[in-house]
């Protein structure tokens, strides 16, 4: 794998610091480095840490050959001296905590040294709900548009109250029948777009609860988690969850201190790519069907967009419009701990605890 540091002599990677475009009458659009791939090596939660070391190099020994091919699919297209890859990972302490960002991070990075692979990047999965006093799952949310619905009668509030987004038309809720009338046809669901048979889903993307709590999903978190990959979440115009360092070298104690973003290698490319690619396990992928559904009801920031578009016309690099086809995958047998775990909360392992096979 090839990474570019932001202050290389490259036209596009060079920029270390972020820039403002500003158009007229509009609040000024925070422009970011690209690289030209983003590579998640996994999406850990803390049944995965919980297994131990052995657990986790036989991860990472199944992601390297794809984070390999990954890699060559765009140096066939880029001037290998040129092509800006960084690598990533997600770990979960929003749906549960383990231990402490002293102990999990020696623990992953040093399982992923052992298979071959770096780790340029460290993200809490809170920081994809939360980061810096910035709501930022909120700011995925209010670029959602849910298209109309075929159904004239309705049935459910709109996306933003129900918490509930589908990728086609639900079955219509008929209610009960009068008296002496015969029972209204059962209608399927239909997927928009559907080829000859619907594939249809109905993503629950939060639920609130006492006091007005909300508690995000997993696959709405995952849709916050592409979207600052490919550096296009903006805040009024500002980019948000910089990659930040570690004030001292010291890795903290607490999650809570520790940024939502973390830069490892102080020479990696940088974090947001024109494309991401994600190994992850097949229990993700009902999860990331989700995500894509998200994705394509996401209107992102024009400008945002266009900045993207140019950079990478400067480079010649395709980046096509849909935002979910931004977006690949490889999905890996999950097995050990995680076996047939669909869920992102983890379950049955106290927190605090990591395991040490």
């Amino acid at each position: 794998m090839t990474g570019r540091g932001e202050g290389d002599a490259d036209p596009v990677g060079q920029r270390a610091d972020w820039s403002y475009g500003e158009g007229p009458a509009k609040s000024p659009t925070q422009a970011v480095p690209y690289s030209h791939l983003s590579l998640e090596l996994g999406h850990l939660y803390l049944e995965d840490l919980a297994a131990g070391p052995k657990r986790l190099r036989a991860h990472f020994t199944e992601v390297a050959p794809w984070a390999e091919t990954a890699t060559g699919a765009f140096a066939g297209r880029i001037d290998p001296a040129k092509l800006r890859v960084s690598t990533c990972l997600l770990i979960d302490d929003y749906f549960s905590r383990s231990s402490t960002p002293a102990e999990v991070i020696p623990l992953v990075t040093g399982a992923a040294v052992r298979a071959g692979l770096r780790v340029d990047y460290i993200a809490r999965e809170s920081g994809c709900a939360t980061a810096e006093g910035v709501d930022v799952a909120a700011l995925l949310l209010a670029r959602l548009v849910a298209p109309p619905s075929m159904d004239a009668e309705g049935g459910r509030p709109p996306v933003t109250e129900s918490g509930w987004l589908a990728n086609g038309t639900r079955s219509p809720n008929r209610g009960t029948s009068q008296a002496m009338s015969p029972a209204p046809a059962w209608q399927p669901p239909l997927e928009f777009g559907a080829r000859r048979h619907s594939v249809f889903l109905d993503a629950e993307l939060w639920t609130d609860g006492p006091a007005g709590t909300r508690r995000w999903s997993c696959p709405f978190l995952g849709a916050v988690w592409q979207m600052l990959r490919l550096g296009l979440l903006r805040n009024g115009g500002a980019a948000v969850v910089p990659a930040r360092t570690w004030p001292d070298g010291a890795i903290p104690d607490d999650w809570d201190a520790m940024p939502p973003l973390v830069r490892l290698d102080q020479n990696a490319a940088p974090f947001c790519a024109y494309r991401t690619f994600s190994v992850l396990g097949s229990r993700f992928l009902p999860v990331e069907h989700a995500v894509r559904v998200i994705l394509d009801h996401t209107v992102a920031d024009p400008d945002a967009l266009a900045q993207a578009a140019e950079r990478a016309g400067r480079e010649s690099i395709f980046v096509p419009r849909s935002l979910s086809e931004r977006v690949t995958y490889a999905f890996i047998p999950s097995d050990g701990a995680s076996s047939g775990d669909t869920k992102c909360a983890a379950r049955g392992v106290p927190a605090g605890q990591v395991g040490e096979t």
